[in-house]
């Protein structure tokens, strides 16, 4: 009898969104109905307000002729602000389109993600969409299994059996992306790794060892830092790979935050990117062009992949399938070249000459 006050409590509305983010209902109503005509600045703001109120849409799908408009909850814990941005737009657009509600919680790793997971489970929520790092969270996924709760993993480099889930290939992109910097002529390449605690990190730091490993390179471990997926992270990072005896000449980051903070700290330096040093990214979220040079990365479909996550989801609750059933989807990637990669210098780098 006392939970439900507390839900009731919690329930925001869209004039709730529309104060906290200083703009009108109707501008709130546009961006989670994807119209065009919303300023990118606009719309950001919007979407961070959504995702800080816990707002679920009250659809009007819901009051279609035999649909029952499903609750799917939708965790996050993800330090860069471009993906999650995408990724709410993808999914907010899929719930509309397939008559279900969304609700968005926030979780801080640690225990939190699975409180959170079993006040939704305990809400009688239907399912829930965990995209990264929650995707790899063996806590929330023993909730789940525990109450039979359907979810879907979203970008887990290695998707467990019985787990929809719905990814790219990361080990094929690290791989792809290191061949093309390898094309351009750069044998010193370093690598900055992702969060140890996720799978994904994991496989993309394989497929640029694979890469190097094909192309009778040997291994150093100078050139890998180790970085959290945060730009913070890739400062460090960046500093610690431009500091080696000999310093490479090319540095991939596993994903864009992190690229983005070695371009700054190769700015400061007085190193030119892309002449002096290659700065590559992975995932293409804004922020890959928010930049100069903006950022040659691995484009992976977020959006996409969350519009197909929710899809999945309410297709398996709706249709009463087992998780066990093969489900899992692998989308395709995209090597996007913009203005931070060339070719080596031929003469020493002019931060480093002598006066």
């Amino acid at each position: 009898m006392s939970r439900t006050p507390r839900r009731q409590k919690q329930l925001a509305t869209i004039s709730d969104v529309a104060r906290r983010a200083g703009v009108s209902a109707m501008t709130v109503s546009r961006v989670i109905n994807r119209e065009a005509n919303v300023r990118d600045a606009t719309r950001q703001v919007v979407e961070q307000a959504i995702a800080a109120l816990n707002y679920a849409p009250n659809l009007a799908a819901r009051s279609l002729a035999g649909v029952r408009q499903l609750r799917i909850g939708l965790l996050y814990s993800n330090p860069s602000a471009g993906y999650l941005s995408e990724f709410l737009v993808g999914s907010l657009d899929q719930a509309s389109r397939s008559a279900a509600q969304l609700v968005v919680e926030k979780c801080d790793i640690g225990d939190h993600e699975i409180e959170v997971a079993r006040r939704l489970v305990d809400a009688g929520i239907d399912g829930i969409i965990l995209p990264p790092p929650l995707c790899d969270s063996e806590g929330v996924l023993a909730v789940l299994e525990e109450s039979g709760t359907p979810a879907v993993v979203v970008a887990t480099g290695r998707p467990r059996a019985g787990v929809l889930s719905v990814a790219i290939d990361d080990f094929a992109a690290a791989l792809a992306m290191t061949d093309h910097i390898l094309s351009l002529g750069h044998r010193r390449i370093g690598f900055i790794a992702g969060n140890p605690n996720q799978t994904a990190s994991a496989r993309r730091l394989e497929g640029y060892r694979a890469a190097l490993d094909r192309a009778g390179i040997a291994g150093d471990p100078e050139l890998i830092a180790q970085g959290l997926f945060t730009y913070r992270s890739g400062l460090d990072a960046a500093e610690l790979l431009l500091d080696v005896g000999d310093p490479p000449t090319a540095i991939f980051a596993a994903n864009d935050d992190m690229a983005a903070a070695t371009v700054a700290v190769a700015h400061r330096r007085g190193i030119d990117v892309p002449g002096d040093l290659t700065v590559c990214g992975f995932d293409d979220t804004t922020l890959a062009t928010a930049i100069w040079p903006e950022l040659t990365t691995i484009h992976q479909p977020i959006a996409d992949m969350s519009r197909i996550a929710v899809e999945t989801l309410v297709a398996a609750v709706r249709e009463q399938r087992s998780q066990s059933d093969p489900l899992g989807q692998v989308l395709d990637f995209t090597l996007i070249r913009r203005q931070s990669d060339a070719t080596p210098r031929k003469r020493p780098r002019a931060a480093l000459i002598s006066p």
